[in-house]
């Protein structure tokens, strides 16, 4: 974008995400944040934080289908249309969603534990977008540790060691710890992107008005 300013800021932006996995929208709300900051040539970094949208769900998950339609009370015309609606954005920004009749909706705290570990090896992001794909357009069963530990093994992780993380579960409290400290921040629903920890930013925005975003950011060091 031509007239696009670079943050002219020393420090980098900080750029927090409280998401979830099995969020379809947090996966296109960061490709759209993704393209802004190629677009502005914004320096920056990105911190990933836990949040859960089904921390009741048993541990085999649920039919993602059935899930919705009893969650929101929706119709499958209506979960139709949103599966639409999904892919349209998603092939937007370059993500594929595989939306089938036995995608399967995860709970998800083994996952944002196996992500806490990763960030100790410097391989969080990386990890995170292997789990999207993993769950979105390869429709992998994230409900099994065995999965997950292969998934990290892929990105170069140990797998072994992945899937002694999950067996003992050695990160269960640092994770609720985290996740607890953004419900105190007010954050009940995600993606939640805030900039600078100053500037909430709620919902998949769109690439325009991460742009618009990002200028002001950049106008406010000027």
């Amino acid at each position: 974008m031509e007239n696009s300013k670079q943050l002219t800021s020393e420090q980098p932006l900080r750029i927090d995400i409280v998401s979830d996995v099995v969020c379809p929208w947090c996966v296109v709300g960061y490709r759209q944040l993704a393209a802004a900051l190629e677009q502005t040539n914004t320096d920056h970094e990105i911190h990933w934080h836990p949040f859960e949208l089904n921390p009741n769900m048993p541990s085999e998950g649920q039919n993602m289908r059935e899930h919705i339609m009893e969650k929101y009370g929706s119709s499958k015309a209506e979960s139709d249309a949103s599966r639409t609606r999904i892919a349209e954005a998603g092939s937007e920004v370059g993500f594929e969603f595989n939306f089938t009749d036995d995608l399967r909706m995860h709970n998800t705290f083994n996952l944002h534990q196996l992500l806490h570990w990763a960030e100790q090896q410097g391989r969080m992001h990386e990890l995170k977008q292997a789990l999207f794909i993993a769950h979105f357009t390869d429709n992998r069963n994230l409900s099994d540790i065995r999965v997950l530990a292969d998934i990290a093994a892929e990105i170069g992780l140990d797998g072994k060691e992945a899937l002694t993380v999950l067996e003992d579960q050695r990160f269960a409290n640092a994770v609720r710890e985290i996740e607890q400290h953004w419900q105190r921040q007010g954050i009940q629903s995600v993606p939640a992107i805030i900039f600078n920890e100053q500037h909430l930013v709620s919902g998949a925005q769109g690439v325009d008005n991460y742009v618009n975003i990002l200028e002001q950011l950049a106008n406010m060091q000027e």
